[in-house]
């Protein structure tokens, strides 16, 4: 495995040691003319490497071309915490390095896309980034273009499709949200519709009430009993929906006793509301007026219906502030794009944007480490690996299971997991989960897993890294981020 802290020991290269045949004993030379291995022979060199000497590292900037002589090498790319082996050779002539310095300037710095190390003494042809990107450009122009378009081509597909990605991704969010902002709003409308008709009832109540020849001191004991109720509404404990059902019993039974009309129908506000039979005991008795007591109960229930109707357009349009206040945390408007932040609050607010696909049959149990200092980071650009992230625990549950996020210290980094109970992740498909495009859905279902844009965004962006743990009802994404800004290049 190549750690960071690995020494690349390389012996002194040795100028001109190969002669033209040997060098034309090299599959990748063959086809060239004497005067074209002649200067091969003075620009390169040879280079021994000791058994488990590194020779390159994965990131570093791509310098040196290699043709492998003899022993035997093995390459291997960095997914995750873990080193994986792509390639264990033997072959006289294989070749790596700066295998694309004969591109054009792009701005794109040229770095190593394996690390690679010696299993055995090795040695190698060796030949400068510049002098190989020179003698590529002037043998094989021809070539050369088509190389860079193909690889330009590929490159621009790869930030077409990526950008897709984005786009479905922040499409499939937005029609989330207007799901989510269309059921409180929905309510709203249908509670304030109800609202108009009960304050009606209350204003043609009262005027019967006046009408009636009430005295003064009882019209004002009734305003009284009113606002008692209301209040003691207000303080109620909550029930559970048995316990709710027998209250309405009670109620109905007692209006029916003393013949209040549509008794079966106030009931149900009256329990809603936690008023029980003894409360209605004591406005009979403190009214002293069968009479009064049949319209008495029908005003203090519209004041009941009101203030339960005001009650749930301050919950619905209180659910639409919090979700326009996640929109605006998860999107990071009018912000500065690099800033120090608490993870947690982008953790919450992804939550609330994917509260629609997460659903009901998946529990979601969060564990957070509230005492996490603030770390540096582009929010926004997170908040689309917690999107994705996420939204794949989510559709490995498919529709049911537990969705555990946890936060905590891990030495200098902080580590945010994420969790399903799905199925699992086979070793196979493990190990090409963050590829470019790959994806395990049907044809028609997205892109990929976004977990390349999610590792670049980590890896490349923020300096961490990401991990998967997996087996069948326990899959964990650990994506580790430093609590201390990334050394300037």
């Amino acid at each position: 495995m190549s750690d960071l802290s690995d020494e690349i020991r390389l012996e002194p290269c040795e100028p001109g040691r190969l002669t033209t045949e040997d060098l034309r004993s090299l599959f990748l030379f063959a086809k060239l003319t004497d005067e074209q291995l002649a200067w091969l022979a003075e620009h390169g060199c040879t280079m021994r490497v000791p058994g488990g000497g590194l020779v390159l590292r994965e990131g570093d900037p791509a310098v040196s071309f290699f043709v492998l002589l003899s022993g035997t090498i093995t390459l291997t790319r960095r997914v995750g915490q873990d080193e994986v082996t792509t390639t264990r050779t033997e072959q006289r002539g294989v070749y790596m390095g700066a295998t694309q310095a004969y591109l054009r300037e792009d701005g794109v710095p040229r770095t190593y896309q394996a690390s690679m190390r010696a299993i055995t003494d090795a040695e190698f042809f060796v030949l400068s980034a510049d002098d190989f990107g020179s003698l590529m450009r002037d043998w094989f122009p021809m070539a050369i273009h088509l190389l860079e378009g193909l690889a330009l081509g590929m490159r621009s597909s790869q930030a077409a499709i990526g950008e897709r990605q984005r786009l479905a991704a922040l499409g499939a969010l937005s029609a989330g949200l207007m799901h989510e902002l269309n059921n409180p709003a929905a309510a709203a409308s249908r509670a304030t519709g109800a609202l108009r008709q009960r304050v009606a009832a209350m204003r043609l109540k009262l005027g019967k009430l006046a009408a009636g020849k009430v005295a003064p001191d009882r019209l004002v004991a009734l305003l009284e009993l009113q606002e008692e109720v209301i209040e003691r509404a207000a303080k109620a404990p909550a029930m559970t929906a048995m316990q709710t059902a027998d209250l309405e019993d009670e109620l109905g039974d007692w209006m029916e006793g003393r013949e209040i009309t549509a008794a079966w129908d106030l009931a149900p506000v009256f329990a809603q509301g936690g008023i029980d039979t003894d409360c209605l005991t004591d406005l009979e008795s403190r009214l002293a007026s069968p009479e009064l007591l049949d319209q008495a109960i029908h005003w203090i229930g519209y004041a009941l219906e009101t203030e339960q109707l005001m009650s749930d357009i301050e919950d619905a349009t209180g659910r639409v502030s919090k979700l326009v206040h996640a929109a605006k945390q998860y999107s990071h408007v009018d912000r500065s794009a690099h800033q120090w932040i608490d993870v947690h609050v982008g953790l919450d607010s992804t939550l609330v944007m994917l509260g629609h696909k997460i659903g009901d049959g998946i529990r979601v149990v969060k564990d957070y480490d509230r005492d996490l200092p603030q770390i540096p980071v582009h929010p926004a650009e997170l908040n689309q690996v917690w999107t994705n992230v996420i939204d794949n625990a989510v559709q490995a549950m498919t529709g049911a299971g537990t969705l555990t996020i946890r936060t905590y210290r891990d030495d200098d980094r902080l580590v945010v997991s994420v969790g399903d109970t799905g199925p699992g992740i086979t070793p196979e498909v493990r190990k090409r989960i963050f590829e470019p495009f790959f994806t395990t859905k049907p044809v028609g279902e997205g892109t990929g897993l976004g977990l390349d844009i999610s590792y670049r965004i980590v890896v490349n962006g923020h300096g961490g890294d990401i991990e998967v743990q997996s087996q069948p009802g326990d899959t964990r994404f650990l994506i580790r981020l430093p609590f201390t800004e990334p050394a300037s290049a």
